[in-house]
């Protein structure tokens, strides 16, 4: 409960703490290219599910940077904590749900 808690937190206040420009572009490009080789490269799906806003509604901040950060075990959604920072994770999940 303590590890949620600490998460909603972090998902509200992701944003005080926003990468720079060039990690936003790095992390864009892992985007495409990395989580795209398994959710399409237009995030339609494939292997993993969608990843497009409409795909993501109902799904909260705290439950998709969990997801990112610690992988899903069972599937093929691997954990992602030892590449990316809490607030690498915070910026692609509203990155995804936001992307204009």
């Amino acid at each position: 409960m303590k590890k949620l808690l600490f998460l909603v937190c972090f998902a509200s206040s992701a944003f005080a703490l926003e990468p720079t420009f060039e990690r936003q572009t790095e992390l864009q490009n892992l985007l495409k290219n990395d989580c795209g080789a398994c959710h399409g490269l237009t995030l339609q799906g494939g292997l993993g599910s969608a990843l497009k806003p409409e795909n993501l509604l109902g799904k909260s901040d705290a439950y998709l940077i969990d997801v990112i950060t610690n992988g899903r075990k069972e599937t093929a959604m691997p954990p992602w904590k030892p590449f990316l920072n809490q607030n690498d994770v915070a910026w692609l999940v509203h990155f995804l749900k936001n992307p204009n």
